[in-house]
């Protein structure tokens, strides 16, 4: 299983950036998928997750109704738009692979994450 993720940079505050997060080595589409955050000397935290075939999705308080999590299954890719970017979602942006269908905020649900790519947000 290999997960890579791209897109990241610095932007400022009230800018967007798209993640993306390609997956090989696993069925993409039968799995739930996830997006969560590092920022430097904090805790890992869930931002979203989506069910195998994008039909439910879950957001973190903090992001909702600014970032969009979706996927393309044919393509083996996971998105994560984020709009309207605040400093403090600052961190190292990590996609997951979920051992089941649905998806949840719970870490200990994923079993493969992605090296990460660095967001940057400046006021």
């Amino acid at each position: 299983v290999l997960l890579v993720e791209s897109g990241g940079g610095s932007v400022q505050a009230g800018g967007s950036l798209r993640l993306s997060c390609v997956a090989s080595g696993f069925t993409f589409g039968t799995y739930a998928m996830a997006w969560f955050r590092q920022a430097p000397g904090k805790e890992r935290e869930y931002v979203a997750a989506i069910s195998l075939n994008g039909g439910r999705k879950n957001y973190a308080d903090s992001v909702k109704g600014r970032f969009i999590i979706s996927r393309d299954n044919a393509q083996n890719t996971l998105y994560l738009q984020m709009n309207n970017l605040k400093p403090e979602d600052t961190g190292l942006y990590s996609c997951a692979k979920d051992v089941g269908a649905v998806g949840t905020g719970d870490s200990y649900e994923y079993d493969y994450w992605g090296p990460g790519t660095q967001v940057t947000v400046s006021s």
